[in-house]
């Protein structure tokens, strides 16, 4: 297993009004953040505040290239960014314990929180289709280039992980710096991530390791995991 230290390129915020950042997604223009009564949304070139969305938004957050998804307690609801509008909502997995969310090959990919596992959802129906166990609190989920990462927030120690998404087991570790949280994670699909920090209002990018053309990822999400 790779183990090397995070490398902080941007902090964003803290944001007017907000006391705590949760999930995290990207549209390809905005990162959105859930700042508990809202989803927000910002410039990453400039840090400028965008939009605003009032709905419940607890945990993490992701973006299907149409809708954003968000938990919010014991549910996921679906939601259109142009009018703010909640289409539909399914269960969450963990019954109010999730925190962190990623869209990927047409399913919702969920962390449970203290149950350290991480759900393949159906975005339809919220059935749960398979699970990988964690050794650790998962704070935040996302999908690369056929690579899952998370976060973990536990004991003060916070990392970023790739792992096998057949076994789950740690394959590279990114150690965020002494008092720094992860809180949510996406990745902008280049070089890199957006984290949010929890109880301090920020959002950070963090540098995703460079890959080797020739060795490329690992073996992405297999055929039976993507609901195809």
């Amino acid at each position: 297993m790779k183990r090397s230290a995070a490398k902080i390129l941007h902090e964003y915020g803290p944001f007017p009004g907000v006391k705590n950042v949760g999930g995290v997604t990207y549209d390809g223009r905005q990162v959105w953040f859930a700042a508990g009564d809202a989803l927000k949304a910002f410039d990453p070139a400039s840090g400028k505040t965008l939009r605003s969305i009032d709905v419940a938004a607890h945990a993490g957050t992701a973006f299907d290239g149409q809708h954003l998804f968000q938990i919010a307690e014991d549910r996921i609801q679906k939601i259109d960014p142009q009018t703010g509008r909640v289409l539909a909502t399914i269960p969450a997995p963990g019954g109010g314990g999730d925190s962190g969310l990623a869209w990927a090959e047409g399913t919702l990919w969920v962390g449970q929180h203290r149950g350290r596992k991480i759900h393949q959802v159906d975005p339809e129906t919220g059935a749960i289709l398979r699970s990988i166990e964690s050794n650790r609190f998962v704070t935040g989920v996302t999908w690369v280039d056929g690579e899952l990462w998370h976060g973990v927030w536990e004991n003060d120690v916070s990392e970023l992980r790739h792992i096998d998404p057949s076994t789950g087991a740690v394959l590279e570790k990114l150690e965020m710096p002494p008092g720094i949280g992860v809180s949510g994670l996406e990745s902008d699909g280049g070089d890199r991530f957006f984290c949010g920090d929890g109880g301090g209002g920020k959002v950070r990018a963090v540098r995703r390791p460079r890959r080797d053309s020739a060795s490329g990822g690992n073996s992405g999400i297999p055929v039976e995991a993507a609901g195809e």
